[in-house]
């Protein structure tokens, strides 16, 4: 299984920080700023604390330098940690000093569907299973840690892939219909502090 990596932010101006996640959310970036962005990278935010999730190290580490700058121009104060998963330990640790994971995670390919059923995972490992299972169906899918990302050309057909999801992935903490922003940016997936297993986010 690929390695797992993410980028923690602490924004310490919370009022002020509210304009930093929107701006992600809503793609207000430059050109230079969404390409060293990863293609479909997922951000959950609690508060001040902010998780963006990457493929690789160097992924991870250009995705923290946009932050700050994001952070700089916005006038806060923000931290920011490399950290990977350990799979031995189920847990977040410091990302420093590890090897570079190679990017392109389990085969992902570039297109073009404009609708994509979001499904949360329990675990790793049955993210990894299931994203492997759509894969195998001939679907286009991003994962990142827990986060499974299957692509379909029509509102219909998501809502077709997200019922059958629920029905067949019991364990799914949550599975929802969005309109893909386009497989070129990155998809920020806002998790609120009262959505089920929250702390597994904080490494709790």
């Amino acid at each position: 299984m690929a390695e797992e990596w993410r980028v923690e932010v602490e924004l310490h101006e919370e009022g002020h920080g509210l304009s930093l996640g929107e701006r992600l959310r809503t793609l207000d970036l430059d050109d230079e700023a969404r390409k060293r962005l990863g293609d479909r990278d997922v951000v959950t935010r609690d508060g001040s604390r902010m998780f963006l999730y990457a493929r690789s190290s160097d992924e991870a580490s250009a995705a923290a330098e946009v932050i700050g700058s994001l952070a700089t121009e916005d006038g806060i104060e923000a931290e920011t940690e490399l950290t990977r998963w350990d799979e031995e330990s189920d847990s977040w640790v410091s990302g420093d000093g590890a090897p570079a994971a190679a990017s392109g995670d389990e085969g992902e390919a570039a297109g073009e569907a404009e609708w994509e059923a979001r499904v949360v995972l329990s675990s790793v490992r049955k993210a990894f299973e299931v994203a492997h299972q759509l894969r195998d169906e001939g679907l286009e899918v991003r994962r990142r840690w827990r986060f499974v990302l299957a692509l379909a050309p029509t509102e219909e057909a998501a809502n077709e892939l997200a019922e059958r999801l629920r029905a067949e992935v019991s364990d799914a903490e949550s599975v929802d219909v969005e309109r893909a922003t386009g497989v070129t940016h990155p998809v920020f997936v806002v998790l609120r502090s009262h959505e089920p297993e929250i702390a597994r986010d904080f490494g709790l």
